[in-house]
């Protein structure tokens, strides 16, 4: 199919979904969700693709008396998965507690990124990731609090790789998965001047259950933790944000499996992660387009150790908005990064040259 062929079709399809999918339920009942078509130009292969995506359906519910409930559910090209699926309920302004497939609290929230591609932290499993379980919040005189615990990832099924977050994963050299994990997070908002600040930190402590019938080592149950400091500064219309965090598997070997999105990776059992982003908000009239927000986002991940090697990200690019249309223009460089011509994060692939990808996505929100 020639390329001008697959956008039309592919913009079809998205003309399609909004005009057929948008629906108003009740006061209480809002039900929508996305269509998301694809293009990505790479310097280390010769496979640029215009494709759809993903498709996505959203449910949300709130009530007067303080209850609500959050579903989201994804379909790519090649599988499906549950995003989130909660529900809670605000006890006042202040307190709230939600059951179910939730947003761990770690670090930045909701992300530590602006780009379609997150930073390297998301890849480690440290950002945008959802687990079963409780999550307490509390907001109130400038402070965030959130206290969560979770008892498995959210399908408790280590040897599934076919999900929208990074977990750990159940292979044979590697074989764990997530049982158990205790999350505490704090945060201050304050003003200085004309510049807003957000300062926090994050402590996660977390279970790993040995799946013996699925081992080709011997071993038992492990843990591991993680911690992380960030620091936001909003000014006028720019953004800076800064996030240091180290993670510790207690594992025998010096890496760890983890999987999503149907693959299967390692990553380096120990290693720090530091990441800095900055952006500018643009507001414009040109046509359908009224904003713009245009960023580098750029993340490390350190390690040591025998097989290991950094792992570098940055992604300069704009996130462009036209009504319902929310698309991002990304250009992606990276070493030694699981999905720029790497085989994991913080594993020495042999290859140490940069190498880089343009990538634009194109979505219909309704």
């Amino acid at each position: 199919m020639l390329l001008w062929q697959k956008f039309a079709l592919s913009t079809s399809l998205v003309l399609f979904s909004f005009s057929a999918l948008a629906v108003k339920v009740t006061d209480e009942v809002d039900v929508g969700g996305a269509v998301r078509i694809n293009y990505g130009w790479k310097d280390y292969d010769d496979n640029a693709k215009l494709e759809f995506e993903l498709f996505r359906a959203d449910v949300n519910y709130q009530s007067k008396d303080g209850l609500f409930a959050s579903a989201q559910y994804r379909w790519y090209q090649d599988m499906d998965a549950i995003h989130h699926a909660y529900m809670g309920y605000q006890f006042d302004e202040t307190q709230s507690v939600q059951v179910g497939v939730t947003q761990v609290p770690f670090g930045f929230l909701p992300y530590a990124a602006h780009s379609f591609w997150f930073s390297a932290a998301y890849y480690l499993g440290f950002e945008d990731d959802y687990d079963a379980g409780v999550h307490y919040k509390n907001e109130q005189n400038g402070w965030r609090y959130d206290v969560a615990y979770f008892a498995n990832d959210e399908y408790a099924n280590g040897s599934r790789y076919d999900r929208y977050s990074f977990d750990v994963a159940t292979t044979g050299d590697s074989p764990y998965e997530e049982s158990g994990q205790v999350n505490a997070r704090i945060e201050r908002e304050f003003t200085t001047g004309e510049v807003t600040h957000k300062l926090g930190g994050s402590l996660q402590f977390s279970q790993l259950d040995f799946v013996a019938d699925a081992a080709n080592v011997n071993g038992e149950d492990s843990d591991s933790i993680a911690a992380a400091a960030h620091w936001q500064a909003d000014w006028q219309k720019w953004q800076l944000q800064v996030q240091y965090m180290h993670y510790d598997y207690d594992v025998d070997s010096n890496r760890v499996a983890i999987g999503a999105f149907q693959y299967q990776s390692d990553i380096a059992a120990e290693a720090d992660v530091a990441i800095v982003n900055i952006a500018k908000s643009f507001d414009v009239d040109w046509g359908p387009i009224t904003q713009l927000n245009c960023y580098n986002d750029y993340s490390q991940v350190m390690v040591s150790g025998d097989g290991l090697a950094d792992s570098i990200q940055n992604v300069t690019g704009c996130a462009i908005t036209a009504g319902k249309f929310y698309s991002y223009v990304d250009w992606i460089a990276g070493k030694n990064m699981y999905f720029i011509n790497g085989s994991g994060v913080g594993i020495d692939n042999g290859d140490t040259g940069w190498h880089s990808r343009l990538n634009i996505n194109v979505g219909l929100y309704f």
